[in-house]
């Protein structure tokens, strides 16, 4: 498999991208990869880049998102964070992969068990941890059960992966909120910007769509 070109790019549509990434999955379920040679796409992609999708995901080592979407150099914008949430370094990176660079689809990815969104259902505090945290700490508000205070953290796993939910929900809120560019880019169908869970236990991801 070839890396993407200004082309196959502009033949892309947001609902292709997401097709792209629905198939790599399947693949990656299935131990199965797209036949590529990384080194010839290091020479195709040496004088430019024309990925198709940027992904948002937790920094977590289970959940590569080239790996669980089986692909290669050049084909997506991989942004990284502790807890996937976004601030303005982080809009302002999507504004540039989508608005200059042409990616079609946005994906905010979280995860089963994310070690982050337990800290925040445990109100963890440590160094500049502590900060982070706080930024998820309105999806756990967010999420009304249990009522049992006892029942409200991390060893409530059912607890936590809702908590992973919401906050995937509450962070595309904020890209509609926080970036007009966005948010223009999708009512006019130039984009589309979903989110999605990864299951550490399967490899599968689910989208919402």
């Amino acid at each position: 498999m070839k890396a993407h070109t200004r082309e196959t790019q502009s033949t892309m549509t947001p609902e292709k991208a997401l097709q792209f990434l629905k198939e790599g999955n399947q693949r990656f379920q299935q131990n199965l990869k797209a036949n590529r040679n990384l080194l010839e796409q290091v020479n195709d992609t040496s004088d430019g880049q024309f990925p198709f999708a940027t992904i948002l995901s937790c920094i977590d080592s289970r959940v590569s998102a080239e790996l669980v979407f089986d692909q290669g150099l050049g084909d997506v914008f991989s942004v990284r964070i502790a807890g996937n949430f976004v601030n303005e370094d982080i809009l302002g990176s999507m504004e540039f992969a989508s608005k200059l660079a042409g990616t079609k689809l946005i994906v905010v990815l979280g995860h089963t068990s994310c070690g982050a969104i337990k800290g925040a259902c445990d109100d963890a505090k440590m160094g500049n941890l502590t900060k982070l945290i706080e930024k998820i700490t309105p999806a756990v508000n967010a999420v009304s059960e249990p009522k049992d205070k006892s029942l409200r953290n991390s060893k409530n796993l059912d607890f936590v992966d809702t908590v992973s939910k919401k906050n995937v929900e509450l962070t595309i809120g904020r890209i509609h909120k926080e970036s007009p560019i966005l948010s223009e880019m999708e009512e006019h169908g130039e984009i589309k910007i979903i989110g999605a869970m990864y299951d550490i236990n399967t490899g599968t991801v689910d989208f919402y769509e």
